[in-house]
């Protein structure tokens, strides 16, 4: 299994659920798993209020770092008992900063997990999935409520659209796929064509799958005026699949997070875990 290290990041106010997930992941591959404890500071106060604010916001900073430092330390505590290989820190910082630095992390790590309580924590999800996704060049698992999640799927939902996206998450799980008892390679309403998805649509990722073991099928879906997203999401379910993996972000997300989107979509609605890479 290539993953050797795995990124798991978690709010100061979470629960332990997400780091038991990851603990567990871990174990299934033997790999080493990185926690980091994130807590977003409330900006400085500005304009004419700035001095009569000021003492407050210190305050609040300096009890955001005491409470940071406790949570580093009951997680350690917790991993310490585990049996795994750990490493646990913590990073406190703006909101503005929080993507990049995130994304600085996870470039020492193979896959950036997102659990469950971290999927609804708003301003955290955003900076850890799009500092892993954008500032990484590492693969993220999401991890939401629904089925367990697992680094040894045994189905997989391959979502295929032949753009540079879809074809970067196909090579980074390459590692889950080879042991999977079916992949499906998924395609909805596909356009054959030499600058589409090719004169027979899935046929060639197929192929490529197929010469690194891979027991794969090739489903072509219509998608009747639904939301492509909606789409593989009930394929998923009707094929009971462990995991979709497919690439995040084809469009800016500018765009995505004013018009919506599959990847969108997929973060605010997955019902079982997501594998992407940008």
């Amino acid at each position: 299994m290539f993953f050797k290290t795995v990124l798991c990041v978690v709010g100061v106010h979470q629960s332990d659920r997400d780091v038991r997930r990851a603990i567990s992941l871990c174990a299934e591959v033997q790999a080493h798993l990185s926690v980091l404890v994130v807590c977003l500071a409330a900006p400085p106060p500005v304009g004419a209020y700035a001095a009569v604010l000021s003492e407050p916001w210190l305050q609040e900073r300096e009890n955001d770092t005491s409470e940071l430092k406790q949570r580093v330390e009951e997680i350690s505590q917790l991993t310490a008992t585990a049996g795994t290989s750990c490493d646990v820190n913590g990073y406190y910082s703006e909101v503005v900063w929080a993507d990049e630095a995130i994304g600085q992390r996870a470039r020492y790590g193979d896959l950036t997990l997102i659990g469950a309580e971290l999927l609804d924590d708003g301003d955290l999800r955003a900076a850890a999935i799009g500092g892993a996704l954008f500032e990484s060049a590492r693969p993220v698992l999401l991890m939401p409520d629904g089925k367990v999640p697992t680094l040894r799927p045994k189905t997989v939902l391959v979502a295929w659209d032949s753009r540079i996206e879809s074809a970067r998450a196909v090579h980074e799980a390459l590692p889950l796929l080879p042991g999977a008892e079916r992949v499906h390679v998924t395609l909805v309403d596909p356009q054959a064509g030499l600058d589409l998805s090719g004169p027979e649509p899935g046929a060639d990722v197929a192929t490529y799958l197929g010469r690194h073991g891979i027991k794969v099928a090739v489903d072509h879906l219509p998608g009747g005026g639904r939301a492509v997203a909606d789409v593989l999401a009930q394929h998923a379910m009707d094929l009971d699949a462990d995991m979709i993996v497919m690439g995040a972000y084809g469009h800016s997300r500018l765009r995505e997070r004013l018009f919506g989107g599959v990847t969108r979509t997929m973060i605010e609605k997955a019902n079982l875990p997501v594998f992407m890479a940008h």
